[in-house]
């Protein structure tokens, strides 16, 4: 299937066109979307097995687990506290406390092996009423939908295909620790990406306790949200998959949505939070129109960038240009993109006993956008004086470690 590019912003007419696919989808279908997204997969990409992320891995891994891994674990329950600066226990409380709701979600069924919103779709209140509510134009639904996810907290919402490359080949049970199905509904059409900003000061204090708060407030937030605006769907009459980390990699999806462009540091970077957000997905098949990629200079400034690099303390981010192969088995392979090394990533996080995102701390494109000499700064990051740009966010320091207690007042 080939079009044409589609103009900037939303593609009225969706893709495909709103009609179910099969239920094994032939993934050539999305060569043309993939080219306008920039997505290069390889003929030998296979879906990506649930298991291997990092964090699923910690619980059954080898090669992964350790007593550090255990002891971040378990400092969301019981942390200990130490004398530094950011990892105090105003430090830990608050950042376990910006949590409480989304592991309130999380811990419903995890007696039964799941993680609702981690490793599986968080369940639905009741299902579909058996009305549909008709739906003459797509386009005047998906701007419903776009009011009604900001109505419950969506920083950002938009819309694309419903792509089985990105849905995960199967889901991975705490419990049993092995692989489970990972099945979806019939007939699904579209993917909404919603995402969720999170606070710009907190997340300045990384590595520390306090900026972890700035993650779970941002899960919590997004717990609630994603959960409203599915049910929204299934009052309509149709079907909702509720998700956050669960079922299916989101920035592949987030990219051809428009919501942004992917970073050295393997995170989305969007145009009005940078990547200081959180991403969470509905899947359904109410007719929506879909939008369409869009470009602000990210890929070309990542390029001659290196902050993110430069600044990791045990070397995790690639100082080399995208590639289609793995560090290791937590990366997907047949993607040509910029690749992280997972497991020294959360080794660090693992001896913190806690988020580390010193990447996305100094990344220049985090900044507080509603200044309009930020705005400015983001303008010149997608034009040629992007090394002008890079070299002025350098000298004026932005990216600093805000003290973590400057951030609560201290004298």
């Amino acid at each position: 299937m080939s079009r044409p590019p589609p103009e900037k912003g939303e593609n009225p007419a969706g893709w495909p066109a709103n009609q179910p696919p099969e239920r094994s989808q032939d993934w050539e279908d999305f060569a043309d979307s993939d080219r306008r997204a920039g997505i290069q997969v390889n003929p030998d990409f296979q879906r990506f097995n649930q298991r291997n992320d990092m964090f699923s891995r910690s619980l059954w891994d080898e090669t992964v687990k350790s007593e550090h891994s255990a002891g971040f674990w378990r400092s969301y329950r019981d942390p200990k506290p130490r004398k530094g600066d950011g990892f105090r226990q105003r430090d830990f409380a608050i950042r376990n406390a910006a949590w409480v709701v989304a592991n309130a979600v999380m811990a419903r069924r995890f007696k039964d092996g799941i993680k609702e919103g981690f490793t599986a779709p968080i369940e639905a209140d009741h299902p579909p009423v058996p009305i549909k509510a008709e739906v003459p134009d797509p386009s005047a639904m998906a701007a419903e939908i776009k009011r009604v996810g900001a109505y419950f907290g969506a920083d950002l919402v938009r819309i694309t295909e419903y792509d089985e490359r990105w849905v995960y080949a199967t889901r991975y049970d705490h419990k049993a620790k092995d692989d489970v199905p990972n099945e979806m509904p019939e007939g699904l059409t579209s993917v909404i990406l919603c995402c969720h900003a999170m606070d710009h000061e907190t997340v300045m204090t990384f590595p520390s306790a306090l900026g972890g708060a700035a993650v779970g407030k941002g899960y919590s937030a997004e717990a609630a949200m994603v959960m409203q605006l599915a049910q929204f769907i299934r009052d309509m009459g149709y079907q909702a998959v509720a998700t956050m980390n669960d079922t299916s990699l989101a920035i592949p999806q987030a990219i051809k949505a428009g919501l942004g462009e992917y970073g050295r540091h393997n995170m989305l970077i969007t145009k009005e939070f940078g990547p200081r957000v959180r991403i969470s997905k509905i899947f359904t098949d109410l007719p929506l129109a879909h939008d369409g990629p869009q470009s602000f200079g990210v890929a070309e400034f990542c390029k001659i960038c290196r902050r993110c690099a430069e600044a990791c303390p045990v070397k995790a981010i690639s100082f080399d240009g995208p590639t289609d192969q793995g560090r290791n088995r937590s990366s997907s392979t047949g993607v040509v993109k910029w690749t992280t090394d997972c497991e020294k990533c959360f080794g660090y996080w693992a001896k913190m006993r806690t988020d580390c995102a010193i990447c996305l701390r100094v990344c220049p494109f985090n900044k507080d956008f509603s200044k309009w000499y930020l705005r400015l700064a983001r303008r010149l990051a997608g034009t040629r004086a992007r090394r002008l740009m890079l070299w002025l966010d350098i000298k004026l320091g932005f990216g600093a470690r805000l003290q973590p207690g400057d951030w609560w007042g201290d004298v």
